[in-house]
C-alpha cells in the first residue's frame, strides 16, 4: 500500500493512469501538473493514481474538469492573498473534520507564512491571535458561511468594513469549494496519508 492518501478502495477503487480512457487522461494531466505538482502535498500516489479528492474526480471527468479548473483559478489566479487564502481553506477543513483537506492545506499554508500556533488555533475552532483586520473578517466570514445556510445583515456588513465585493465574492466560492471537496473526501472515504502526524 501507498504511503500517501487513496481512496476506500469499496468506494472509489483508484484509477491506475494506464486504465484512464481520453475524458480521464486530460482530467489527470490537469491535476497532476503546473501548478499543483511539486507542492508541499503529493497529487498522486506511489501507483500514479490521483490522491485525495482528485480519484474519485475521474469517475465524472467533464464535472471533474470544471471542479478542478474552479480550483485552480481559486488557488492560483485569484485575488485573495495567499495567507488569507489558506487561513480560510484550513478554518473549513477543521470546521468539517476532513483530515485530508487539513493534510494538504497545512502543509500548503505553512509555506505561505501561516505559523504552527495559528494552524494549532485553526485546527481548535479558534481564531489566530495577531490576524490583520482583513484576515479577521475573512474567518468570521468563512465561519458563518460554514455554520449557516445563509449570512445577516450584520454579518455581511462586518465583512464589508474590511473587505470589498470583489473579495467577498472570491471568499464565498473558495468557501463553497472547500465544502464540496470535503463532502466528496468524505463520501470517498479518503484519509489522510498513513505517515501524516495529525
Amino acid at each position: 500500500m501507498s504511503n500517501s492518501a487513496q481512496t476506500s478502495p469499496d468506494r472509489f477503487p483508484p484509477i491506475l493512469p494506464s486504465a484512464l480512457n481520453d475524458a480521464q487522461r486530460s482530467l489527470y494531466n490537469a491535476v497532476a501538473g503546473p501548478p499543483r505538482a511539486g507542492g508541499p502535498f503529493r497529487i498522486t500516489d506511489d501507483d500514479g493514481c490521483l490522491s485525495g479528492p482528485f480519484n474519485p474526480l475521474l469517475y465524472a471527468p467533464s464535472v471533474g474538469q470544471a471542479v478542478q479548473a474552479l480550483g485552480s483559478a481559486l488557488r492560483f489566479g485569484g485575488s485573495l492573498p495567499a495567507r488569507t487564502r489558506e487561513l480560510v481553506i484550513c478554518a473549513v477543513a477543521a470546521a468539517l473534520d476532513s483530515a485530508y483537506e487539513w493534510y494538504a492545506h497545512s502543509r500548503v499554508a505553512l509555506t505561505v507564512g501561516i505559523e504552527e500556533d495559528e494552524l494549532t488555533a485553526l485546527r481548535a475552532g479558534r481564531t489566530p491571535t495577531g490576524l490583520s483586520d482583513n484576515e479577521n473578517a475573512a474567518l468570521s466570514l468563512t465561519r458563518e458561511l460554514v455554520a449557516e445556510a445563509g449570512i445577516s445583515d450584520s454579518a455581511f456588513a462586518a465583512a464589508r468594513k474590511n473587505l470589498d465585493h470583489t473579495t467577498i465574492t472570491e471568499l464565498t466560492v473558495l468557501v463553497g469549494y472547500y465544502r464540496t471537496l470535503a463532502g466528496l473526501l468524505a463520501v470517498a472515504d479518503v484519509p489522510a496519508p498513513a505517515d501524516h502526524a495529525p
